[in-house]
This record gives structure tokens, C-alpha cells and sequence, in this order.
């Protein structure tokens, strides 16, 4: 065997080595994810220690080598520890390769590069492969199905890192109902998320892309969970001590109910139960346990939500799981079962936020709204929001009161996507790859288009430019197939993880919307009333999100050109709402897919939680012939 290691390419470049699988480590090009240098010859021999032992490969969906059917730059994986064992695949172009496993102890592994046309080039993750693995990695698109962690009904292994995404085609929901539930648990941790050893992710979209819906341990059954993206993932993880009998969970879906017109105008389940007493929470409640805030659900009989002391400091909070319209509340007071005393708000504050983190004071003619409330104990006020908000996280913080602060309430509106034609588009979920996230620039990786995506991300997108020129820069979303694009919502942005500056807490506060089919020919969203470009009002703060509606306009690229924005600067997270075009096939077929996903030390994912997803281990030979989420080919169906 001949295998040259550590070859030097251009710039000084070392690439290649051996490398043990016992520890699981990272493969890059050389320079990732910027472009890696020409003249590269790269190899590397990965063995695991234990004869018994394979290996898994899964690759960062940021995958870019040059095209050209692989005669040039490419990246090859050998099924051995040499250059002559058997090919198990050969890659290029934009398509990440899904996972891949040895049949034995070793992979070879040769990357390629001439002298033009470079790339972003790959990043890949290496680690033995475990057992149980089988059974930790499914797609799920029939309409209904039944989820289990590996080995149900029997305890489940340990050192699992475990991904199910369930995909649904377009236009229809899914709901996920937990029928049995048993992780292992710290005793010593009672929260709502509060998971030290094993534990189940749930995320409205790809995980650690879409928003985090719950993280779930102990023998308590999660509420029931619905998408608002159109796809659910489920990421399950075990230490290497107790295992306990695991979970099964039942999904269903059905197809959207959207009535037109539209009425935003729905209980979201306080007083009806829907929203489980995990989901309300105070900054205090009265000692004597009677006066919790599971209480402060309206109508309820019992008592209401009372704080430690009556204080303006004082709130009671709603986790909503999804990002949703707020157009209402309903509030009540109480009489105390015990005194037959009275209490009950006269006015209070709304707070909202989109991460539980950042909250911004609900504000109308841009002074901190107070709503009225109750003049006596028993009757139901509604106090409508003047100006619907976009938020998860809901607080009511009460400002005046008669007697003490006693509280019953509700919340009203409705989901994003209930309206006509206001389908996510795959930002916030991450069915949207970065690729198809452009900018006319960006400050740094950190900033970059990518992280673009609606609550999801953790920063945004920052122009390049320290002073940038009204209508100059933009971000642009190219959706794949032509759209019907009906909608905005666009949020601020702000630093990375641990930020505190608010040098870095930026948002746009008035933008324009240009269109194409093609992306050489754009037109601008216009204004009815002036025939002209029309303006957008953006945001006021930079985590509460603004949403926008306008004619249905068809698109395969839509651009956001900033025209104000905050002192801090220029900073955009968003979203596009829209259909399929009617009489076009979906852009999501009815059909299996594929998903290829991979966490890496690189851009913006923590690599702190590790999973990945991969087809069923028959598939894991067939590879797609289109993009990062793509139909099965047909030979891979029989």
C-alpha cells in the first residue's frame, strides 16, 4: 500500500492523517468553510480500535466543491484503509453526502482539488458507530405513525444520540401525542427542561435550526405538540448510566383548516387545559400553595394566581411553544375560598418575547401600553391589542389592584400559517438550506446570510459596512421553485451566544421588497396609493417580530432592501410566507425524502449537542440526484 499523509499544498496547508475513531473528531478541507487552496491531495485513514467496531461519517449540509461530475475537485470515501478498498462514494457539486458506514474497522478518505475553481469545500464528523443506532435515525412521512426510542418496550442503551424528523407534504398539520414517557431523571431538578442525564428534544423544524419546543425527562407525559413549520424533529439523548423503559409517541396529520376571511381571533387554551400547567409560570406565587400560577386559568373555581407580595415587580408568564398572533386578553379576579375577601386587577402591562430572554413592554403610539381590567372580582374583561403582536412568551405584569393581586386570565389570536396562503417557507425550520441565503455582504461569519432565519438563529444578519447607504445593501431568499409570495416577517438581530453589548442588538425599521422568477429581473412590492416602490414599516425593537402582508406576487427570489434603521446598525432575521402556485406541482411532493444534516464546530451550531439524521440503513447506499432535501431516487423505493 502506498498512502501519502500530510501532504503540503498551497499557502502551507497540512491536510491528511491517521486518525482513531475511540474519539470522535472533525475532517475539513483545508480553510473551511471559506475556499480551500488549489493543488490539494488530502488523505486520511480513520480505524476504529475494537474488531467489532464500525464508523460513521455524517457531513455539514454546507457542503460546496466544484461541479464538473467530480473529474476535478471532489471528495472519495473507501470502505477500508487504503486507496484501493471498495468505493463507497465520490462527491461534489453542492450536495452533502448522507451518513456513511463502514462494513469493517477502517475508512479511507481522499479529498482532491485542481488549480480553479474552488469552493467552500466539506466538513465532516467521524465516531464509532453505536449500538442501537438502528433504530435512532428515521424520516417519518406516512400521515400517521408511531415513534419509539430503540428498543421499546425495554430500557432503551446508553450512549445514544438519536434524531427522528417527521415531514409533512404541504398544506397539512401534524400532532404529536406522547402515550407512554419514562427517561431518567435528577430528583434535584423539578423544572420544566430541567434534564441532566437523559433527555427528548423536541423542535418545530431541523434540530438546533428550528425553535426548541420542550426538552422533556423524568416519567411526566409532554403535552401534545403541533408543528407550526410543517416539520417536527425529535432529538433523543442517553448518558452511559441508568437507562429506563424510554417513550412512545403517536403522530397524525390532517390537513390545514383555513377559512377566508380569516378571524384571529382563537382561545389558546388556558381555561379549556390546552396549555398543560408546564407552560405557565410567576415570578412568585403566595406561600400557602393555593394561589399557584396553574390557577390562573380563567373561570377556574379555585382561588387564582397570586404573587409572594403585591409589588409592580411582580408577573405571571405564558410559554406558548410556537410563535403565534396575540390579539387579545380576558381577565378575572377572585374571592378567596378561605376569606370570601375579594381581589382583582385594575391594570396592568403586557410583555412578550420570542426566546424567553429578551422581552420588550408592549407599546401603542410608542409609550408603554396600560390595559384596563377588572372593577370587581368575578367579571371577565377583554382587552384587545390594539396592534397584534407576534410572540411566544407572554407576561402580564399587573401596575394597580384592589385588595391584593389575584388573577385569572386568557390569551386569544391564532397561528402565523392559519391565515390564507401563509405557508413558512423554511427559514425558521430550516428546510431552507444556507445556500439559498444571499446578502449583498456581511460583517463576518457570525453575521453572515445564513443566519438569517427567523427566532432560530442566535444572531443575524449584519452588513458588511460600518456605515452603510440607504438601499444599497440587501438579503435576498431564493425559495427553489417559484412561489406565491404573500408576506414578511421580519425580526432584528443580534451578537452571538453570551452577548451582552447592545452595540450588537440591531434591527431595520423601514424596508423595501423586490421580487424575480429569475434573479436577473426584479421588481419591486409597489404602494397602490403612490404607484411607487412601497415602504415597509420594520421593527421597533430587536427581538419582537413584525409581520407584513402584501398582494400575492409570484417568486422564486424575494430581496429585503433596508432603507432605516436602529443606531446599532442593520440587523435582519425573516421569514416568507406563501403557497404553491395553484395549477404547479408542490414543491414538496408527496413523496420520501431524504434529509442530510450534520452539527460541526463550524458555523452556527453548537456542537454540544451532537445528532444527526440518516435514512433507514437499506438506503444508506442510495444517494439523491438533486438537492440538500430531495426525492429518493426510484430504485431506492422498490
Amino acid at each position: 500500500m502506498c498512502l501519502t499523509l500530510g501532504v503540503r499544498g498551497d499557502k502551507g496547508v497540512v491536510c491528511g492523517g491517521t486518525l482513531d475513531a475511540s474519539d470522535a473528531g472533525y475532517i475539513t478541507s483545508p480553510g473551511y468553510p471559506l475556499e480551500y487552496p488549489p493543488h490539494q491531495n488530502c488523505q486520511w485513514v480513520i480505524t476504529a480500535p475494537e474488531p467489532s467496531q464500525r464508523i460513521v461519517l455524517n457531513f455539514n449540509p454546507h457542503f460546496e466543491l466544484e461541479r464538473l461530475d467530480c473529474r476535478y475537485d471532489f471528495i472519495e470515501i473507501r470502505d477500508g484503509g487504503s486507496d484501493t478498498a471498495e468505493l463507497l462514494g465520490k462527491h461534489c457539486s453542492n450536495i452533502a453526502p448522507p451518513a456513511i458506514i463502514s462494513s469493517g474497522t477502517a475508512l479511507h478518505i481522499k479529498f482532491v482539488s485542481d488549480y480553479a475553481h474552488q469552493g467552500a469545500g466539506f466538513s465532516l464528523r467521524y465516531e464509532i458507530f453505536k449500538t442501537g443506532s438502528e433504530f435512532c435515525f428515521r424520516n417519518f412521512t406516512s400521515p400517521s405513525g408511531v415513534i419509539e426510542s430503540p428498543g421499546f418496550p425495554d430500557k432503551y442503551p446508553h450512549n445514544l444520540e438519536c434524531s427522528y424528523i417527521i415531514i409533512t407534504p404541504p398544506h397539512m398539520d401534524v400532532t404529536l401525542t406522547f402515550l407512554t414517557f419514562d427517561l431518567e431523571n435528577d430528583p434535584l431538578l423539578s423544572g420544566e427542561g430541567d434534564c441532566k442525564y437523559d433527555w427528548l428534544d423536541v423542535w418545530d423544524g431541523l434540530p438546533q435550526v428550528g425553535p426548541l419546543i420542550g426538552r422533556y425527562c423524568g416519567t411526566k407525559i409532554p403535552p401534545e405538540i403541533k408543528s407550526l413549520s410543517g416539520l417536527l424533529s425529535l432529538s433523543f439523548h442517553t448518558d452511559m448510566a441508568v437507562a429506563k423503559d424510554g417513550f412512545s409517541a403517536r403522530y397524525n396529520m390532517t390537513h390545514k383548516q383555513v377559512s377566508d376571511p380569516f378571524h384571529c381571533s382563537t382561545a389558546f387554551g388556558l381555561e379549556s387545559g390546552k396549555i398543560s400547567d408546564d407552560q405557565i409560570s410567576a415570578s412568585s406565587s403566595f406561600y400557602d400553595g393555593r394561589w399557584s400560577p396553574r390557577q390562573a386559568r380563567l373561570n377556574n373555581i379555585d382561588n387564582a394566581w397570586t404573587p409572594s407580595e403585591d409589588s409592580t415587580k411582580e408577573y405571571i408568564q405564558v410559554d406558548l411553544h410556537f410563535l403565534k398572533v396575540l390579539t387579545g386578553i380576558s381577565t378575572q379576579g377572585a374571592v378567596s375560598k378561605e376569606t370570601q375577601k375579594s381581589y382583582y386587577v385594575t391594570t396592568f402591562k403586557l410583555e412578550v418575547s420570542t426566546n424567553g430572554e429578551d422581552w420588550m413592554t408592549y407599546r401603542y403610539s410608542k409609550n408603554p401600553k396600560m390595559f384596563h381590567a377588572n372593577t370587581d372580582p368575578s367579571e371577565v374583561v377583554l382587552n384587545r391589542i390594539p396592534q397584534p403582536v407576534l410572540a411566544r412568551f407572554v407576561r402580564i405584569r399587573p401596575q394597580s389592584w384592589k385588595n391584593g393581586i389575584a388573577l385569572r386570565f386568557e390569551l386569544y389570536g391564532c397561528q402565523i400559517i392559519d391565515a390564507p396562503c401563509s405557508e413558512m417557507q423554511g427559514l425558521l425550520s430550516g428546510l431552507l438550506p444556507d445556500a439559498q441565503i444571499s446578502a449583498s455582504s456581511a460583517r463576518d461569519m457570525l453575521w453572515s446570510p445564513g443566519n438569517a432565519r427567523l427566532v432560530a438563529s442566535h444572531s443575524g444578519w449584519f452588513p458588511g459596512p460600518a456605515q452603510p447607504l440607504a438601499g444599497e445593501e440587501w438579503l435576498q431568499v431564493d425559495l427553489g421553485v417559484p412561489k406565491t409570495v404573500r408576506g414578511i416577517i421580519t425580526q432584528g438581530a443580534r451578537g452571538g451566544e453570551g452577548t451582552s453589548s447592545t452595540d450588537n442588538r440591531a434591527f431595520v425599521r423601514k424596508y423595501r421588497v423586490a421580487h424575480s422568477l429569475d434573479g436577473k429581473d426584479w421588481g419591486f412590492v409597489m404602494d397602490s396609493k403612490t404607484s411607487l416602490p412601497k415602504i415597509f414599516e420594520g421593527n421597533t425593537h430587536y427581538d419582537t417580530p413584525e409581520l407584513r402582508r402584501f398582494e400575492e406576487t409570484l417568486a422564486q427570489f424575494v430581496r429585503i432592501y433596508p432603507e432605516r434603521w436602529s443606531p446599532a446598525g442593520i440587523g435582519m432575521r425573516v421569514e416568507i410566507l406563501g403557497c404553491d402556485v395553484p395549477g404547479k406541482p408542490e414543491s414538496l411532493p408527496d413523496r420520501t425524502y431524504l434529509f442530510f444534516i450534520f452539527f460541526s464546530p463550524y458555523p452556527r451550531i453548537p456542537t454540544a449537542s451532537w445528532t444527526f439524521f440518516t435514512w433507514i440503513l437499506q438506503l444508506a447506499s442510495c444517494y439523491p440526484s438533486a438537492y440538500w432535501l430531495t426525492s429518493v431516487p426510484e430504485q431506492c423505493t422498490n
